[in-house]
């Protein structure tokens, strides 16, 4: 009977110590994860500050701006929604384009999954799915070895009130400072666009026959009878489809798998 007990008493020491063990592991990923969500948020804060301005502009509240910020974080895709707002486009229009313009996160999401422990449970997967964006995804998907999903989550805490917190400031912002200052302000917004196409256009001459291709096509449906005639937000559907597809056609990249 004293065995049986001193064996129960091991168990249960033992027990305590790896769930100890894994609380601490918990901690240390989030810790880390929210230290290198930090600089994201800073980066996120001044220009969620110009979409608030363009999203007080077409017509959102405050409250409005903000609750796109915290339920979308998508970048490209607020520019394009509160675009088609301004222009009071159809919901399944609005709809489509979202689709087409955050296709890129399905396959961002399968590709951190690769990195995820076979035992990470389905619900885990779907809140690190949920929040992944372009900066997020680059974070995780450098990290050594297995991603654990406490990683991510400490990079949402940092990253996800940093780009609410600009939005908020933004849509204040167009109801504080005068036309001229809100005006200079939104250029902002081209100056994003520029430093996000010009380093890899520079880099690869198929991607600048791209952004040249993009912006030629894209003036001639603004200009051309008929063409001008569609919405923004099916133009931005056909040329985005057409273009982005017809590359990938022609110019598929090469990519080198690493298993870890």
């Amino acid at each position: 009977m004293e065995r049986k007990m001193n064996y129960l008493n091991d168990s249960l020491e033992k027990l305590t110590l790896e769930e100890n063990l894994k609380q601490k592991d918990k901690s240390t990923y989030f810790k880390k994860g929210f230290r290198d969500g930090i600089p994201i948020a800073l980066g996120y804060i001044a220009v969620s500050f110009t979409f608030g301005i363009a999203a007080k502009n077409s017509g959102l509240t405050v409250f409005q701006s903000v609750l796109m910020s915290i339920t979308n974080l998508t970048s490209a895709g607020q520019f394009a929604g509160v675009g088609l707002i301004a222009v009071s486009s159809s919901y399944i229009e609005m709809a489509i384009t979202q689709l087409v313009i955050n296709l890129r996160y399905c396959l961002m999401s399968c590709s951190l999954s690769q990195k995820l422990d076979k035992n990470t449970s389905l619900i885990h997967r779907f809140l690190i799915a949920t929040g992944i964006t372009d900066e997020i995804f680059a974070v995780s998907i450098c990290i050594e070895g297995k991603l654990n999903p406490f990683y991510n989550y400490g990079v949402f805490s940092a990253a996800i009130p940093g780009w609410a917190i600009g939005t908020l400031l933004g849509g204040l912002s167009g109801s504080i400072f005068p036309p001229r200052i809100l005006s200079a302000l939104s250029v902002a917004l081209y100056g994003m666009f520029i430093a996000i196409i010009i380093p890899p256009a520079k880099k690869d001459k198929i991607i600048l026959a791209v952004v040249i291709i993009s912006m030629a096509l894209s003036f001639l449906f603004t200009k051309l009878p008929i063409l001008n005639e569609i919405s923004s937000g099916f133009r931005i559907i056909i040329l985005t489809t057409v273009i982005a597809g017809g590359a990938a056609i022609l110019f598929p990249l090469k990519e080198d798998i690493n298993e870890s």
